[in-house]
C-alpha cells in the first residue's frame, strides 16, 4: 500500500521515479481502465523499470470512461469546459483532500504564504458552469488568504477595476488570476500602472476571441497592466496538480509533478530536451485516478525539468487551461 504522504515529500528525481513506478504497478493492479489500454499494448509489468517504459493513458479516455484506481464513494466530479454538443472530460475524485494538499503545497512553493496576498479572481467563463476544478482551487485559495479584499468577479469590470487600483496603490500584494480573454476585455477598459500585483492568466479565449501566440499575449498584457512578466498556470481537470511559470512561458513543476515529450510520430519513443514533441504528464498527487497522462499539449523540456507549451495537436478540440494555438 502507498502512503499518499509520501508523495508530497519527493526531494530528488531517484525518489521521485521509486514513486512513479510504485504508483504505476498500483495503478496497473487496481485501474480497470488503465490495466486493459497497458495490456492492449502488451505491456510487460515486470520490464517497467524506467519512467519512459510507463505506459501513458491518453487523455481522451477521460471523456469516454470512468478513470478511477479504487472502489471508494466520489466525492468530487470535476469536468472540462466546452462548447455546446461537445463530449466533456470528467475527472471522478475519491480524495479530494489530496487535491487541496497539492495544489496548497505548490502554490506556497512558487508564492509563499497565501495570507500575504489579496486573491481576486477574473473566470467568469469557469464561473458560469458546475464542475470547474479551477473555480473549487481559487475558491479556496481566497478563503485562505483570510482577506476581506478577496473575491471573485463576473462581469463587473468597473468594480474589479477601481477595487485593483485602490489595493495597488495602497502596497498591498495582489494576484489577479484570470481568464485570457476577460484580462484582455480588462485592460481594454482601463490602462493600468500595477506595482504591487501579480497578473497570472489560466489561459483559453473561450470562444471570445481569436487565440494568439502566448509571446504576442504576454506582450499585450505586460503594456496594459504595466507589469515586467506575465504569470500563468498550468493545469487541466484530468489532473490534480498544477505547474506554475513566473514569466516567459516557462513552467515548473512542483516536487511530484513532471513533463516528458514524446515524439509525433512515435507516441511510446521521447525526443531529446529543447527539440518540440506531445506533453506527458506524470500527477502523483492522481493517484486514486491516473498518474500518467498523455496530452494533446505540443512542448518541450528544458535540462532542468523546466517545459514550455508551444500548442496543441491539430486535430485536438481547444479546451483547458493555457491551451494556446500555434
Amino acid at each position: 500500500m502507498i502512503n499518499t504522504q509520501d508523495i508530497f515529500t519527493i526531494s530528488s528525481q531517484k525518489q521521485f521515479e521509486k514513486m512513479a513506478l510504485k504508483v504505476f504497478r498500483y495503478q496497473y493492479e487496481n485501474n480497470k481502465v488503465y490495466r486493459e489500454f497497458c495490456d492492449f499494448l502488451n505491456t510487460d509489468v515486470q520490464k517497467v523499470k524506467s519512467l519512459e517504459k510507463i505506459p501513458f493513458l491518453p487523455i481522451q479516455f477521460f471523456k469516454s470512461h470512468d478513470v478511477v484506481s479504487n472502489t471508494e464513494a466520489i466525492q468530487e466530479t470535476f469536468t472540462s469546459s466546452g462548447t455546446t454538443g461537445m463530449i466533456t472530460s470528467k475527472h471522478l475524485v475519491t480524495d479530494v483532500s489530496l487535491y487541496e494538499q497539492s495544489y496548497r503545497l505548490a502554490f506556497s512553493e512558487f508564492y509563499g504564504n497565501i495570507e500575504d496576498y489579496t486573491v481576486l479572481a477574473l473566470l467568469p467563463s469557469y464561473l458560469e458552469r458546475c464542475g470547474s476544478s479551477l473555480i473549487y482551487m481559487v475558491k479556496d485559495l481566497i478563503e485562505l488568504s483570510n482577506n476581506e479584499h478577496s473575491g471573485f468577479y463576473l462581469h463587473n469590470y468597473d468594480e474589479l477595476i477601481a477595487k485593483l487600483i485602490e489595493l495597488d496603490s495602497s502596497g498591498q500584494n495582489v494576484i489577479l488570476i484570470g481568464v485570457t480573454y476577460a484580462l484582455l476585455d480588462l485592460i481594454e477598459k482601463q490602462n493600468f500602472q500595477l506595482k504591487n500585483t501579480i497578473i497570472m492568466e489560466t489561459g483559453g479565449m473561450k470562444g471570445k476571441r481569436k487565440e494568439i501566440i502566448r509571446e504576442e499575449l504576454h506582450s499585450i498584457l505586460s503594456k496594459g497592466f504595466s507589469v515586467s512578466n506575465i504569470h500563468s498556470e498550468y493545469g487541466m481537470t484530468e489532473l490534480l496538480s498544477q505547474a506554475y511559470s513566473l514569466g516567459n512561458g516557462i513552467f515548473e513543476c512542483p516536487s511530484w509533478m513532471q513533463i516528458l515529450v514524446r515524439d509525433t510520430e512515435d507516441a511510446l519513443t521521447y525526443v531529446d530536451f529543447g527539440k518540440t514533441g506531445g506533453v506527458n504528464v506524470i500527477d502523483l498527487a492522481n493517484i486514486n485516478s491516473c498518474s500518467f497522462i498523455a496530452t494533446q499539449d505540443l512542448g518541450k523540456k528544458h535540462s532542468n525539468n523546466s517545459f514550455e507549451i508551444l500548442g496543441r495537436f491539430d486535430n485536438s478540440d481547444i479546451r483547458g487551461c493555457n491551451l494556446m494555438v500555434m
